[in-house]
């Protein structure tokens, strides 16, 4: 457990966290415990738009400030693979084009959209939830949650190597389970006096697209890739921040 818990920490953080050999069963172990580190970041995001509610700030300028902090504490790492995910659906072509225009290392128009709406969405969302401090975390959760839905037993990877490579496959089924239904019973905490309903509704909104996503990419990649999982953690949490501004 501890070695898979320090390689999330060191792929999904910028925290300096010295790891050993990587091979396929700690990133097994990685994968199922990345929601730990998700509610790390969802508890820090969560703080800042307390502190800056506090001094007063303007609820937009406090979101882009959190997204901004977000994305320095994660190495703009979900980001990237967003922003290639996006290039590689939106091209023409056979499945090794795609895996081409992903590796390019570059960002294209469909990625640049994509981040410029993700981004704006995530910024005004967060400025809007300065008084529901636990969405913030329960997104930042779920995202990290949806790493296990991606690769659980029967999904494989869209090329021999990679991140993809090493994770794709290694998830029961009772993993995702277990971390999603658990948040979907304390997303009730979003709102519970009011609108009790609108953290739950996000949770299945954001299993629902990721499902969609991780199926389509199959179908046009010929599996996932580390892009792929990056792109459903920032699918997921900005659905989940954007529905629980509802209500």
């Amino acid at each position: 457990m501890l070695p898979g818990l320090r390689l999330a920490l060191s792929w999904l953080t910028v925290l300096p966290v010295r790891v050993g050999s990587v091979d396929r069963a700690v990133g097994r172990t990685a994968i199922a415990v990345a929601p730990v580190v998700g509610l790390l970041l969802g508890g820090v995001a969560a703080g800042l738009l307390v502190l800056f509610d506090l001094m007063g700030m303007p609820g937009l300028l406090a979101g882009i400030l959190t997204v901004a902090v977000l994305a320095v504490g994660t190495r703009g790492l979900h980001l990237d693979g967003l922003a290639d995910t996006a290039d590689g659906l939106g091209c023409y072509g056979p499945p090794e084009r795609a895996s081409t225009v992903m590796r390019d290392g570059g960002v294209g128009p469909f990625g640049v959209v994509t981040l410029v709406l993700t981004l704006g969405a995530q910024a005004a969302a967060l400025g809007a939830l300065t008084d529901r401090w636990f969405a913030v975390v329960l997104a930042v959760a779920v995202g990290r949650a949806t790493f296990s839905l991606c690769c659980r037993h029967g999904v494989t990877a869209a090329r021999p190597d990679g991140l993809g490579a090493l994770v794709a496959g290694t998830q029961s089924v009772a993993v995702p389970v277990l971390w999603l239904g658990g948040l979907f019973l304390t997303s009730v905490l979003v709102d519970p006096d009011e609108d009790a309903w609108v953290g739950p509704v996000a949770v299945l909104l954001a299993v629902g697209l990721v499902l969609a996503l991780v199926q389509h990419t199959r179908r046009r990649f010929g599996g996932i890739t580390g892009d792929v999982l990056g792109a459903a953690s920032e699918l997921a949490t900005t659905v989940v921040l954007v529905t629980c501004t509802l209500g």
